[in-house]
């Protein structure tokens, strides 16, 4: 590479902006080899390295724990968390599955909005934030094994049970309780059970209802305000360990997957009973749900699979 000029030492009075240096036209060009010049380009990038932020590929995490719909990972922080949603769809316990591309990232965007809301008004959560499309630094807690369920309009399993036509609404709010284990289908219990069992104490019951009734009110009117109707959602809870002091957070996620919402003029479903029931159209649901919430634009297309490394 050759340069007609070099740069040499002048007074101050070489240019207007007294920069003191000027350029000269020299009789020999200088000559810089170019193998030379790029190993010390070469050099300089390397010796930046520590500035480009590190990733961690899926394979070098350490899995803490696989479910139906997501991953958990080793996060990079003692106490944390990475959780990774998954495509999978699956409906009673497992007995029905299928992959559809492109679910866990709106699951993770839908459930980031709705828990950094519940955490901007005062409902403690495992959530810290997103990390990509498809994984979320959270806390790490200690589950307790049970699925809690709110229902405000007759649906599912309660419509069943109880003879009740799909779509009553019910006089108030009602809180079930559901022991998680798969093998036996996720069994209804009460009270007395919880505690009969030492799955939470009293005290952490009362937490768990009380946490329970502030997200509905919270959901009820988010998705009223979109035009959606929260027919019921379940949600889990987890004991959040700070030193000695323990209290109860709303663990998991929340999103169509864990919600019946219903349009609430047509009343079209927009949740995973679509997949349930052989409806078709999805991924589509949770996209329209996406885009009323503001998550996604009008006419943004729903992502694809989503970035499978992770920002340590």
């Amino acid at each position: 590479m050759r340069f007609p000029f070099d740069c040499t030492r002048g007074g101050d009075r070489i240019g207007s902006a007294h920069w003191g240096w000027q350029w000269r036209r020299v009789s020999r060009p200088l000559t810089i080899p170019l193998s030379g010049l790029l190993n010390s380009l070469r050099m300089f990038d390397k010796s930046m390295d520590f500035l480009k932020p590190r990733y961690i590929p899926m394979s070098r995490r350490r899995r803490i724990y696989e479910g139906k719909a997501k991953v958990l990972y080793e996060g990079p922080e003692p106490g944390t968390l990475i959780q990774h949603f998954k495509d999978d769809a699956t409906a009673f316990n497992a007995k029905k599955h299928e992959i559809i591309e492109g679910k866990g990232v709106l699951n993770n965007r839908i459930s980031e909005y709705v828990f950094q809301h519940l955490n901007n008004i005062g409902v403690p959560t495992h959530f810290i934030r997103r990390l990509n499309m498809r994984e979320q630094l959270i806390r790490e807690v200690e589950i307790i094994p049970l699925e809690v369920v709110v229902r405000n309009v007759a649906a599912g399993s309660l419509a069943t049970r109880l003879g009740i036509e799909e779509g009553t609404q019910l006089p108030r709010s009602i809180i079930e309780f559901y022991y998680k284990n798969d093998a036996l289908n996720d069994p209804m219990v009460s009270e007395e059970h919880i505690t009969a069992f030492g799955w939470a104490t009293p005290q952490e019951i009362d937490d768990v209802m009380a946490l329970a009734i502030r997200v509905n009110d919270f959901l009820s009117g988010l998705f009223l305000g979109v035009g959606i109707r929260l027919v019921d959602f379940k949600m889990e809870c987890g004991r959040l360990w700070e030193n000695d002091m323990m209290r109860i957070v709303v663990a998991d996620e929340i999103s169509p997957d864990s919600c019946r919402l219903w349009d609430i003029k047509s009343n079209d479903k927009l949740d995973k009973d679509r997949f349930r029931r052989d409806m078709g159209g999805l991924l589509e649901a949770y996209t329209d749900v996406a885009r009323r919430l503001g998550i996604m634009g009008e006419n943004e297309p729903p992502r694809g699979t989503g970035p499978v490394l992770v920002k340590g």
